[in-house]
């Protein structure tokens, strides 16, 4: 009898994120965060709880035609955080041209669910901040 893992792979979760995300299925994106989840973004906002997370996300895809999105790089860091680089890319609203941005999230995932991740434009400053945290959680 073979012994299967009953571990499950801590990548499974951007995965399927990025799935739901190309596929534009926000109920089920919005699946993989706790209720009381909190995004510092990119861009400076703080957002609390599923209902603004999707919002964000329907305001984001709703001004970008075509949008995508490719996982790049994960890390499993200790204490429950993880590492993700995505490649995301759309044409502005009415655009003929195509533009593509590299961001970085730092998340604490617990249970299986996102309860905290911030967004970086620098993937350095991003791994030395997930570094960190994960040193913290231990």
């Amino acid at each position: 009898m073979s012994q299967e893992s009953t571990t499950p792979d801590p990548e499974e979760l951007p995965r399927r994120l990025v799935e739901a995300m190309n596929r534009g299925d926000i109920d089920e994106y919005v699946t993989y965060f706790a209720p009381d989840a909190v995004w510092h973004t990119r861009l400076g906002a703080l957002l609390e709880g599923t209902a603004a997370i999707r919002s964000y996300h329907e305001e984001f895809t709703g001004s970008v035609e075509d949008v995508h999105f490719e996982l790049r790089e994960f890390v499993a860091l200790g204490g429950d955080v993880m590492l993700t680089v995505m490649r995301q890319g759309g044409r502005p609203g009415g655009s003929t041209f195509e533009l593509h941005e590299y961001v970085a999230y730092v998340s604490v995932v617990v249970d299986g669910l996102i309860e905290s991740m911030t967004s970086y434009t620098d993937i350095d400053e991003a791994r030395a901040a997930a570094e960190r945290l994960a040193e913290e959680r231990g």
